[in-house]
């Protein structure tokens, strides 16, 4: 069964070695800001322009409770940058909270670096991954500039307006979107509201990590349903995973081939930074849209 996977070893391997540097050339006194994850950072440095320099402390490959080894060393790797930040930005979801933040106030702590302030979001339960969401994030990140930097506000308004319209982009055209809405698939939790929500593909089942939902959407789950009611998955064409969270859907996809149903496992990503040709948060959902639609 064809697997669609759009990265290799040593580009995930050097990132989590790296802390993803703001794109643009900073200007003469531009602030630094430390992001929590790419999806904060993307923004951030977009809307921010030549007057901030930003860093995103989880490799965005992989799902911050993978990460308890690599985070403090990518912190170490950049404590000069961090100690001397100006805004710190988190998404606060349970990420953020166990892993993320932790990490830097506890760096921050131990080097008696002093007293800082997470700007925090406003819904953390939202997510992230669909263009109306991305939009809404950008919002509160332009108004945290706003508000460290107001004489700057016309500049960072027209960047905002600029960074929203590329999400305009990747919206489905009507063919593409009567294509998906005829697609079933089984997909990962973490990207079940963008297939389902955004893209309109028909969700047939669900799965999850076992420490999601205690434990009752597993892969295997989903397996033993299958092999118990295999007519419902007849017309499955797709098995998404979530790329941060692992290989959880093989045996998925090798149950639906055992009972004759020619599913393709593909694989989403939510991070930007995670993938080639992905740096930015628009270019994740196109990718994500993409590999549905080139899968077909």
């Amino acid at each position: 069964m064809k697997e669609i996977r759009l990265y290799s070893l040593p580009i995930l391997l050097l990132a989590i070695f790296l802390i993803v540097p703001a794109c643009a050339e900073p200007a003469p006194g531009a602030f630094k800001i430390v992001c929590t994850t790419s999806v904060l950072m993307d923004p951030a440095t977009y809307i921010g322009g030549d007057r901030v320099q930003a860093i995103s402390i989880a490799d965005p490959t992989l799902c911050p409770h993978l990460q308890t080894d690599i985070i403090p060393s990518r912190i170490q790797l950049n404590m000069d940058f961090i100690k001397n930040a100006d805004l710190f930005m988190a998404y606060n979801d349970s990420n953020d909270l166990k892993y993320n933040m932790p990490a830097v106030s506890d760096f921050m702590k131990a080097n008696n670096y002093g007293e800082f302030f997470w700007n925090t979001t406003s819904n953390p339960s939202r997510g992230w991954n669909t263009p109306a969401n991305a939009k809404l994030l950008a919002g509160e990140v332009k108004c945290w500039l706003v508000q460290f930097d107001p004489a700057n506000e016309s500049y960072y308004e027209e960047r905002y307006n600029e960074y929203v319209k590329t999400f305009d982009a990747v919206e489905p055209t009507v063919d593409e979107r009567e294509e998906l809405n005829q697609t079933q698939v089984i997909v990962m939790l973490w990207q079940k509201e963008p297939v389902q929500n955004w893209l309109g593909m028909n969700v047939v089942n669900f799965f999850a990590p076992e420490f999601a939902m205690n434990g009752t959407k597993t892969a295997a789950k989903i397996v033993d349903d299958i092999n118990a009611n295999p007519d419902k998955y007849q017309n499955v064409t797709y098995v998404i995973e979530n790329m941060q969270s692992g290989d959880l859907a093989k045996g998925i996809e090798e149950s639906l081939k055992d009972k004759g149903i020619n599913a393709t496992r593909v694989i989403f990503t939510n991070f930007p930074g995670s993938v080639p040709g992905a740096d930015a948060m628009a270019e994740v959902l196109s990718h994500n849209k993409q590999l549905v639609l080139q899968a077909a």
